[in-house]
Parts: structure tokens; C-alpha cells; sequence
């Protein structure tokens, strides 16, 4: 075994892989940009190197740079993570060329998968089912365009170098294919410097499973089993899960086969994941899957395939890389139970899911025991506007007597536990996700979310009212430790709102969200109180103080009709909330979901973002692309600039109907955060 290990990547993989190598005894070395100068994955390393500016084509996308780095600290191998330069056949060459253990497949065996129209016609040829498409080198409009009609609509364009949704477009007439082909090739030559295209049939309801492979240099090849991917927004995965829901043992050997034949055709050595798309509109079967790519490398979701078998697959590949063989066979690899991975990420829901920047002022709260949390960043980290926005992973294991459902209710309720803070998070999201009905049944397609809208993306009316209950309550009923109930409360003690004539009424204002409500307190007991908003009453628990952070938690049911005389003796194993709520922070989260409590200045960003007369970039990026100039009518809602940024592109939109004013930047251009793009004057 080598004594020391470079990892090429930052965040939660570098983490992640420094975590079993320390295990194993090894030196670890990090590299970073500047703008992740003291970020977790650099704290986590024995020695850290920097490699340049925050641009990734500067940085960890610079091989020289990276090699360089390993020269200068010994380091003996080279672990490229997932993203970045993991699958860049030419850079698993320099570091082999320059003496270095490269932990990774063989460079051939990149670039046979690399290109997924040439990933196909191997799949074909070992015997893997494949979708009917188009995969020449005649890239022409007039070409594409017959190959569509034959292929058939709907169709999807797929870059044949392209990753991580990235580079895809659905075509449902043969009038969208031009569009949405220039965008596919703007996106995919930005991403992956190749702007081919290859056109394939679209499957309606797919799901996504994949299967993980493993091989080593003595010819051995295994399979993990399945994963299940198929949740996805804008066809990057949100939730993933081990095993497949509804998988049967006959599907399950005729995909793994597949798996298996195809990384056997390549000579795969190291972890390395298939993918097939399958017809989520029937029961799963052996016909109906067919070859998606090949990811030749670590997956984001190989936690769910580590918690299933018990096997630790970043040991594998240092131990495979290092020589060794394969340290089981196939007989030997268990399936135990049901495990599921969320992937936490930096994003507004509501917003389209747009990247959110900024400093992680609270992370990581209690109740993280049942759970594993691979994350990046910690409180007070930066999350910095030109990398991927992860956050982190959280990933339950179920084993009982309905694991898949046993796993489903504890991520729900560890990730209600996290309680970030400073910037958004789609957490609110992924429990309504996990919480759904279709999720609960297994009934999940690629296209769920898009379908669900705003019942997923959204919190409800409802959830923001609990959370303006609770924080009046917050500020209207004492607050009791954690150890003891208070004493009751006595009018003669406060006279706050105590009247000779009436019973006690407190009254305050709350702003949850933006939104100004009035809440009040109609009687206070020794144990709860009885509180009216928005026509409502609530029987609410007095708020418990968390003395190692300051919070208060405060749990909440409806109440009938009439006024309780004492609603001391109320029974809170039915409430249908809990609040937790910083008053420091000004933030109350509920169901994962976080509300500003406070503080509007966010709320009114977002309508500086979204309205007035200036179009504002929201993070910044480049300016990919300028649909106006000057003296230009437009409509509201009209896009007028695309924005890439966070590897995304961003379209915004105009706030109002108005005659285009002033352009603030040229196509091309890097922008910072808050720069005017485009304001508007009224119409004439």
C-alpha cells in the first residue's frame, strides 16, 4: 500500500476519502482554490496546498497545477473524487506518467465510456439492451432533424461528453429541436469543451437504477447490487436509495449481468457505476431496462450501497489501486436491509431552485444519531458562488421489519434536526419529497418533482401559520428549561394584558416570511397555552429552552372552537408541529423548512432580484447570453439575460412590461452579485 494520498476535489468527497484513508494510515493532502482558503476539506487534511484562483479551469481543473502539487508534497497517489478531472482519461495519464498511483479506472477505460454515443455501441456489442437514437458524427441541423423524425418525438438531446444532467434537452416537436439544440451545445461546450450531440428515444415515467461494479487488475469484476436514482430535478439526483423499490430477483440478475458484461468489455479496474433507464410505467422486468452511460468513478450516492453491504468502497479503491484483488467475491457481498441518501444542497426550491450563496451561520443541530452525515462545510463556512452547491449528504440505514419505510421516517426527521441558517436550503424540500405519497408508495419516476410543482418546491400556507403561532408564542409565554415545567403563570406577577373585566389577552405582531400577522394569547396554563391567529386557535406548548444553543422548541396542535378554561392537562404526543426557533438568529425552522422570523432584508432582495426596474444578477457568474439591447420593448416574465452560474444556467426574466433603458453587461462577461444587467423605463 502506498503511504500517502492526494485528493484531487474539494467539499464532502474530499472529506469523505480523507476519512478511510486516515483509517487505513495514510498521509493525507488536500488541494484548494482561494476561494476555499480554510474550508472543511483542508481542516480534515494532514497538509494543504493551494492551486490557484477561484475559476475551476484555474484551480482543480488545472492537472498541471494538481501535479504539482503532489510533487511538491510526496504524495504517492492520486484520488480524483466525483466532478472536476475524475474522468479525464488525460489526466489519469499524466499521473501514471508522472509515477503516481492513480485510484481510478484505466484511462482506456474512460475514454471508452467517456463519449456516450461510443458508450452505447460497446454496450451494444457486449449484449446490454440500448435505446433506439442517433449517435453519428454528422452533426448538421438537416441531418438531426431526419434522424429526430425517425427516432421519433418526444426525444431527448444528450452531449455525447456530457455529466450530471448537464448538456440535456427534451424535444417534444420537430419546431423545438433547433432551439433547444443550440442551448444543449452552448451548455455542453461550456461544461465539457465538446458540443456533439447524439439524439435519443424518450421514455415516459422513466426511473433510473444503476448498478455499482467493481473490478481489480486480476480480472475480477462484482457487482453491489442497485441503486435507485430516480428522483430527480432538472435531471440531477436529489434522492437515492439501495435497493430499488419493487425490485424482483429476475430483473435484478439480468441488470447486474449487464452491469457486469459491459465493465468486463472495457477492463474496468475500481469503482465504477452503470446506468440504465427504465420503463417506470409497467412492473420492473428483465426487458424493461436499457443502457443509460457509465459513470468511471466514485458515485455522489455510493453511501447507500456502503450501508446495505457493510462495505467501505473508498477502502476498495485503495486497496484495488494499490494491487491488491477484489477483498470479496460476488457470494460474499450481503444485502442487508434498506438505506436512502439526501443530498443537501445551497438552492431556493421556490425559486426554481436557484443557488444560494453566502455563510453558513448554522448547520448541524442534535439528533444526528441514526443518521450518517457527510458534509463539506460546517457552521461558519463560506459556500462560495462558483462550485457545485452540496452541501452535504445525509444518508439512514432501515433494517426492521418494513426497512424501506423504517429509513424513509428517520431521514425525514434527521433532517428536520439540521436547522441551517445564513443562506438557503432545499431541506424543507426533501422532506415533503420523502413525506409525499408517491415517494412513501414507490411510486417515483424522474419526472415527479417537475410534476408535484409547487406542493414539493413550496411550504405551504399552512406550515408558515404553525411557525407564526409558535413565534408569537415565543414572545407571549415563558419559557421553561428543559429539566423543569415553570410554575403557573400569575396575572399578579406580570400584568401583562391582565384586565379586572375580561380574561388575559396578550397580544403581538409577527413577521413570518415577509408576512406581518397578529397573534394572540387567550389563556395561559401551567404547561400550555391556548393562542388565536388568522381566525385559529392552537393549543401550544409553553416554549422549552435548549440551554446548549439558546433555541426554543415549542410544540403545537389545533384546538377547538371554544376557549379551555386551563389547558394545563393537554396531551402533546399528537402535535401536529414542532418549532424550533433562534431567536438570535431570527430563524424558525419547522418540517425542514426555514422561515425568517425577524429580519426582511432577504425577502426584500429577492424583490430587487425579481422586480422594480432593474434586472439584477443573483450570484455571481457569466452573463452566457443577452436577448435585448436597447430601446427593446418587453413583457413582464420575458427572459431578457441567461446567467451560468453554480453549473447552472439561470434565466431572468423581466420584472415588468417597460422599454429596455440601459444594458449593464456585455455577453460573456463575469458579473458579481447584485450587478444591474438590464433596467427598464416605462412604456411610451
Amino acid at each position: 500500500m502506498f503511504r500517502s494520498v492526494l485528493v484531487a476535489n474539494r467539499a464532502e468527497i474530499a472529506v469523505r476519502v480523507f476519512r478511510t484513508a486516515r483509517e487505513l494510515g495514510l498521509r493525507t493532502i488536500a488541494v484548494f482554490s482561494e476561494a476555499d482558503r480554510g474550508a472543511l476539506h483542508t481542516r480534515h487534511a494532514d497538509q494543504a496546498v493551494c492551486i490557484g484562483p477561484a475559476p475551476p479551469r484555474e484551480s482543480y481543473l488545472n492537472a498541471a497545477r494538481v501535479l504539482a502539487a503532489a510533487k511538491e508534497t510526496g504524495a504517492e497517489a492520486i484520488h480524483p473524487g466525483y466532478g472536476f478531472l475524475s474522468e479525464n482519461a488525460e489526466f489519469a495519464e499524466a499521473v501514471i506518467a508522472a509515477g503516481l498511483v492513480w485510484i481510478g479506472p484505466p484511462p482506456a477505460a474512460i475514454r471508452a465510456m467517456g463519449l456516450k454515443d461510443e458508450a452505447k455501441r460497446i454496450a451494444e456489442e457486449a449484449g446490454v439492451p440500448v435505446l433506439p437514437g442517433y449517435r453519428g458524427a454528422d452533426q448538421s441541423l438537416a441531418t438531426l432533424e431526419r434522424e429526430a423524425e425517425r427516432v421519433g418525438f418526444p426525444l431527448l438531446i444528450k452531449a455525447v461528453a456530457g455529466g450530471g444532467g448537464r448538456g440535456i434537452r427534451e424535444v417534444t416537436t420537430l419546431a423545438d429541436l433547433a432551439p433547444q439544440l443550440e442551448s444543449a451545445r452552448r451548455e455542453a461546450l461550456a461544461a465539457f469543451g465538446n458540443d456533439a450531440v447524439m439524439l435519443e428515444r424518450l421514455v415516459q415515467r422513466p426511473r433510473h437504477i444503476e448498478v455499482q461494479v467493481f473490478g481489480d487488475t486480476k480480472g475480477n469484476v462484482v457487482h453491489l447490487h442497485e441503486r435507485d436514482c430516480s428522483l430527480q430535478r432538472r435531471r440531477q439526483k436529489v434522492i437515492e436509495e439501495a435497493p430499488a423499490p419493487g425490485m424482483n430477483p429476475a430483473t435484478r440478475a439480468a441488470m447486474t449481468s449487464a452491469a457486469v458484461k459491459l465493465a468486463k468489455a472495457v477492463g474496468y479496474v475500481g469503482a465504477g457505476t452503470v446506468e440504465f433507464i427504465v420503463d417506470g410505467g409497467r412492473p420492473l422486468a428483465p426487458d424493461s431496462f436499457w443502457f443509460l452511460e457509465m459513470n468511471t468513478r466514485l458515485q455522489v450516492e455510493h453511501p447507500v450501497t456502503e450501508l446495505v453491504t457493510g462495505l467501505d468502497l473508498v477502502a476498495w479503491q485503495l486497496k484495488v489501486a494499490a494491487g491488491e484483488p477484489l477483498p470479496r467475491g460476488q457470494a460474499q457481498v450481503p444485502l442487508i436491509g434498506h438505506a436512502i441518501e439526501a443530498r443537501i444542497v445551497a438552492e431556493d426550491p421556490a425559486e426554481g431552485f436557484r443557488p444560494s450563496v453566502g455563510r453558513l451561520t448554522s448547520f448541524v443541530a442534535g439528533g444526528l444519531a441514526e443518521a450518517r452525515l457527510d458534509s463539506g462545510y460546517a457552521a461558519g463556512d463560506r459556500v462560495p458562488g462558483v462550485y457545485d452547491s452540496l452541501l452535504a449528504k445525509m444518508i439512514v440505514h432501515g433494517d426492521g421489519h418494513d426497512p424501506r419505510a423504517d429509513a424513509t421516517r428517520e431521514l425525514a426527521a434527521r433532517l428536520c434536526a439540521l436547522r441551517p441558517a445564513g443562506l438557503k436550503t432545499n431541506i424543507g424540500f426533501l422532506v415533503r419529497a420523502l413525506t409525499s405519497e408517491a415517494f412513501l408508495s414507490g411510486r417515483v419516476h424522474t419526472g415527479l418533482i417537475a410534476d408535484a410543482g409547487e406542493a414539493l418546491t413550496r411550504p405551504s400556507e399552512a406550515l408558515a401559520a404553525r411557525v407564526a403561532v409558535a413565534a408569537g408564542a415565543s414572545r407571549l409565554l415563558p419559557a421553561a428549561s428543559a429539566e423543569a415545567l415553570p410554575e403557573p403563570v400569575d396575572p399578579w406577577d406580570t400584568l401583562r394584558g391582565f384586565r379586572v373585566n375580561a380574561a388575559l389577552r396578550l397580544d403581538v405582531e409577527v413577521v413570518v416570511a415577509g408576512e406581518a400577522s397578529r397573534v394572540r394569547a387567550l389563556s395561559v396554563g401551567r404547561r400550555a397555552a391556548l393562542i388565536e391567529h388568522a381566525g385559529s386557535r392552537w393549543h401550544v406548548a409553553l416554549p422549552v429552552l435548549e440551554p446548549e444553543n439558546g433555541r426554543l422548541v415549542i410544540a403545537l396542535s389545533p384546538a377547538g372552537s371554544e376557549p379551555l378554561e386551563d389547558t394545563s392537562d393537554a396531551v402533546w404526543s399528537g402535535a401536529s408541529a414542532v418549532v424550533s426557533i433562534d431567536p438570535l438568529l431570527a430563524v424558525a425552522w419547522c418540517e425542514g423548512e426555514a422561515f425568517d422570523i425577524a429580519d426582511t432584508r432577504g425577502e426584500r432582495r429577492l424583490e430587487a432580484v425579481g422586480g422594480g426596474d432593474a434586472v439584477l444578477a443573483p450570484m455571481p457568474g457569466r452573463l452566457i447570453q443577452l436577448n435585448v439591447k436597447a430601446g427593446d420593448a418587453v413583457t413582464r416574465g420575458q427572459t431578457v439575460a441567461v446567467l451560468e452560474a453554480m453549473k447552472m444556467e439561470l434565466a431572468l426574466p423581466a420584472p415588468r412590461d417597460g422599454v429596455v433603458a440601459e444594458v449593464g453587461a456585455e455577453a460573456g462577461a463575469q458579473v458579481t452579485e447584485g450587478t444591474a444587467l438590464v433596467r427598464l423605463a416605462a412604456l411610451p
